[in-house]
C-alpha cells in the first residue's frame, strides 16, 4: 500500500561510524558517543513525526484523523508519546483539574471522555466512565470518532474534552456532545489558552450550542478550564465564534 506521508520520517538514519580509538579521549568508550549521537537523532525525527500528525489533526475533520489512525494505528502511538513530552513541560496536567472537579461531585454521576488518551481519568475517579478515541491505549477505549459516539441520547451526566477539541468540524463534535448529555448536565472543557483567538465569542458561540457558561478559570498561561451546563439543544446556523487556533509546536 501507498505509505503514509509521515513515514518517510521514520526510518532513523544509521549514526557515524565510531571514532577511531587512537582518536578518542582515553578511557572513553567506542560506542558513548555513537549512541548518544544517535539518540538525539532518534528524539529530532520523533519530534518532526510529532509535528507533522499533530498538523493534521488540527487542520482536518475528526473522520480525516479517523481514517488516518485507522489506516496506521502505530502512528497515534507515535502521537500520544509526543503530547506526553510536551504536557510533561506544563506545571500542572489539565487532567488532573477535571479529576478533582469530579471527585467534589457524586460518585454515581456517568462521564463520557471525548478523546480520553490512555484513560487517566477514567483511572482516577470512582465514577462510570466511557472512554472515547480513535485508538484503543488501554482496554477501556471505544475506538470511534469524536462526532458519533455510540451513546444513547441524553445518557450521561458529565461530559469532558481534555485537550481534545481538535479537527476542524467542532461544531459537529460539540454538538454530539449535547445529543449525549442530559439536560442541565456538565460539559468541562480544558484546552491550551493560546488556542482561543476570542474567548468572548467562543463562550457566544457555545450558548447557540445549548451551553450555558457556569465557571470559567483562564488564570493559567498553559490552559484554560470552562464549564458548561446544557440548557437545550443545539440551535441551527452558523457559529462564527467558535474557532480555535491550531496548537502547532515548534521545532526545538
Amino acid at each position: 500500500r501507498t505509505p503514509a506521508p509521515w513515514q518517510h520520517l521514520a526510518a532513523a538514519p544509521q549514526g557515524p561510524a565510531c571514532t577511531p580509538c587512537h582518536r578518542r579521549p582515553q578511557g572513553e568508550p567506542c560506542s558513548g558517543r555513537s549512541a548518544a549521537l544517535r539518540a538525539r537523532m532518534e528524539e529530532r525525527l520523533l519530534g518532526a513525526r510529532f509535528r507533522y500528525l499533530n498538523q493534521q489533526l488540527y487542520t482536518g475533520s475528526s473522520r480525516d484523523a479517523a481514517r488516518l489512525f485507522r489506516a496506521d494505528p502505530a502512528a497515534f502511538h507515535l502521537y500520544h508519546r509526543g503530547f506526553e513530552r510536551q504536557v510533561r513541560r506544563w506545571p500542572e496536567r489539565p487532567v488532573q483539574r477535571i479529576v478533582r472537579y469530579l471527585r467534589r461531585r457524586p460518585a454515581s454521576l456517568v462521564v463520557a471522555d471525548f478523546g480520553c488518551g490512555d484513560c487517566t481519568l477514567a483511572a482516577s475517579v470512582r465514577n462510570r466512565v466511557h472512554c472515547f478515541d480513535l485508538v484503543p491505549l488501554n482496554p477501556r477505549v471505544t475506538v470511534c470518532d469524536m462526532a458519533e459516539v455510540p451513546l444513547a441520547d441524553e445518557s450521561v451526566d458529565v461530559a469532558v474534552f481534555c485537550l481534545a477539541l481538535m479537527g476542524t468540524n467542532l461544531q459537529e463534535i460539540l454538538g454530539e456532545a449535547n445529543r449525549v448529555l442530559k439536560s442541565g448536565g456538565t460539559l468541562m472543557v480544558a484546552e491550551v489558552a493560546s488556542r482561543f483567538e476570542d474567548i468572548r465569542a467562543f463562550l457566544k458561540a457555545m450558548a447557540q450550542l445549548g451551553f450555558k457558561t457556569v465557571s470559567k478559570d483562564l488564570s493559567s498561561s498553559y490552559f484554560y478550564v470552562l464549564e458548561f451546563a446544557k440548557t437545550g439543544p443545539c440551535r441551527p446556523g452558523p457559529t462564527p465564534g467558535l474557532r480555535l487556533r491550531p496548537c502547532l509546536y515548534k521545532r526545538r
